[in-house]
């Protein structure tokens, strides 16, 4: 599945995050971060359905539900800011407290309305997120996992203002030191405008998507030494992907995927690399 994309001019200040942060309860204790994948590795993303990776892949994302895929680093996803499509109802019945409302009613994002948004806006909230969150980013380590990746930090651009960029950054905090003490790195997640802010928050690498698209690419990879990004074919096409391939501000690690993350058994599946 393609996640949301969306970006913003918002600035944020690294010391009111340390503030907002303080508000979040511990989840876990343990061990030390891990490593983030090495700068340039070959690398696929299979949130659509797990399947053996490709010739010469040694880093591979998956969905925190499937099993690793062994090939060398696994990278666990995990949306830690809004609902998983299947499991929204369930989470609205256990924890109507934590969603964002409107009406009395769940909100959805408006680009996947089976996802409803989790509420930021308070400590208290963000503490009860962090330990619902925190057993899957754990559970992502027992599993396996080396890394996870976060998704949709910028769900405060469609909480209909009950979120904010800085609760949303208080979060992602929190996510990083439970990642850290369960012994994983993690992942930052497109949002290009608060890399400098997530990297401040320990944040190890950058997962993202069509960042050749959106000419935001120099955003991660002059901060962080590992960007795994993601085009597709519906967005810089083939051609385009073929082109940006000779970019020299282009990440290292660069695939073309198509939009839903089918699985090879599909005729949508389009999985290329820059060489082929």
């Amino acid at each position: 599945m393609m996640r949301t994309r969306g970006r913003t001019a918002a600035a944020v200040a690294v010391a009111l995050l340390v503030v907002l942060v303080t508000g979040c309860a511990s989840a876990v204790t343990g061990e030390d971060p891990g490593d983030a994948p090495p700068p340039g590795a070959a690398f696929d993303y299979q949130l659509g359905g797990a399947y053996a990776p490709p010739p010469g892949v040694t880093v591979v994302v998956r969905d925190r539900t499937a099993a690793p895929a062994g090939a060398g680093y696994d990278v666990c996803y995990v949306n830690g800011f809004q609902t998983q499509p299947g499991e929204s109802d369930s989470f609205a019945d256990e924890h109507p407290d934590l969603l964002v409302t409107v009406d009395g009613s769940p909100l959805a994002d408006p680009g996947w309305p089976d996802e409803y948004l989790f509420d930021t806006s308070s400590a208290e909230k963000r503490s009860a997120l962090v330990t619902i969150v925190g057993d899957w980013i754990t559970g992502c380590a027992r599993d396996g996992f080396h890394a996870v990746e976060i998704d949709n930090v910028d769900s405060y651009l469609r909480a209909d203002g009950v979120n904010s960029a800085s609760s949303n950054l208080a979060l992602a905090a929190e996510y990083a030191r439970v990642a850290h003490t369960a012994g994983l790195a993690i992942a930052q997640k497109n949002t290009a405008e608060h890399t400098e802010e997530l990297r401040a928050a320990g944040y190890d690498f950058a997962v993202t998507e069509s960042c050749m698209s959106f000419e935001e690419c120099s955003a991660y990879t002059d901060v962080y030494p590992t960007v795994l990004d993601i085009e597709y074919t519906d967005e810089l096409g083939v051609d385009g992907f073929r082109g940006a391939c000779d970019d020299p501000g282009r990440p290292a690690s660069m695939i073309l995927r198509d939009p839903k993350l089918v699985d090879p058994a599909d005729s949508d599946y389009h999985y290329e690399t820059c060489g082929e």
